[in-house]
């Protein structure tokens, strides 16, 4: 059987009884055609980027699937018809992770990316140390006055 990690969205005015009967409804869809369900996160109540479905927040969850493909393709057609399903998306993956997703862990328990000291080189550009506002492109060749109109 195929390793899937499917993520899905649900609507903010549900409550997290009926995200976990959600959870446990598909797990039962999976189970049903010869899969299983191992890990499953509950990332919780996120703002979305953009609106959907005139919704502005919605509950994430990931699981990991172990299942054939008739029954991830069953768990997505169930979830095209339910209402309180805003978006899903089932990635194939090589094998799962063991340790808790990246969504789960604080922040102080991510790889810091490097500040702004941490650029390296800029090469023979020179530091501006005065005020003056700093020049476009363009501003060397003349300007047109408005009543140059041809």
């Amino acid at each position: 059987m195929a390793l899937y990690e499917h993520v899905f969205l649900s609507r903010q005015d549900i409550s997290n009884q009926q995200v976990e009967q959600l959870v446990e409804t598909y797990r039962g869809v999976l189970e049903a055609n010869g899969g299983s369900v191992g890990k499953v996160e509950n990332w919780g109540l996120k703002t979305l980027t953009y609106r959907i479905k005139k919704n502005r927040k919605a509950y994430y969850t990931l699981m990991n699937i172990d299942a054939p493909s008739a029954a991830v393709q069953e768990m997505e057609r169930q979830m095209r018809f339910n209402e309180d399903i805003l978006r899903y998306i089932t990635i194939r993956v090589d094998e799962h992770e063991d340790a808790q997703s990246v969504m789960m862990q604080k922040r102080d328990d991510r790889p810091r990316r490097g500040g702004r000291d941490d650029r390296g080189d800029r090469g023979d550009r020179p530091r501006r140390d005065d005020d003056r506002p700093r020049r476009d492109r363009d501003d060397d060749r003349p300007r047109r006055s408005r009543d140059d109109s041809e």
